[in-house]
C-alpha cells in the first residue's frame, strides 16, 4: 500500500508506542478529534496518545488508503472491548505534516 510518508510514520510510531515521534507527525497547531474530544497542538496530542497507549496498547494495521478522500482505514487491536475493530482516520495535511486528524 502506497501511504504518504507522514501517514506511514504515524502508523509505525503508533505500533512502537512512541508518543513523542507520533506527535512529531503533526504541525505545531494540529487538531485531533477522537472519542468525542478535541486535542489541540503537538504537546496536547503527545499527552493524549501517551495516555491512550498506556490504556489501550493499540496497534494499527492499514487496510486501505484513499488519496482523494485522504482517509486511512485500519484494523486496530489492543486491550479494549471489541478488539480488533476497524477505524477510519480522516487527514488534512500541511507542509508534509498532519494538520487535522479525525478518528471514527
Amino acid at each position: 500500500m502506497d501511504l504518504p510518508k507522514v501517514v506511514a510514520a504515524l502508523v509505525q510510531t503508533q505500533n512502537n508506542f512512541d508518543s513523542v515521534a507520533y506527535a512529531n507527525c503533526f504541525t505545531e497547531t494540529a487538531v485531533v478529534f477522537d472519542e468525542g474530544k478535541t486535542h489541540n497542538g503537538r504537546k496536547e496530542i503527545e499527552n493524549w496518545i501517551e495516555k491512550a497507549n498506556k490504556a489501550y496498547q493499540a496497534t494499527m494495521k492499514p487496510l486501505g488508503y484513499s488519496e482523494t478522500e485522504q482517509t486511512l482505514t485500519t484494523e486496530v487491536s489492543g486491550n479494549f472491548p471489541g478488539s480488533p475493530i476497524t477505524m477510519t482516520y480522516h487527514y488534512e495535511f500541511e507542509d508534509g505534516l498532519i494538520q487535522s486528524l479525525k478518528i471514527v
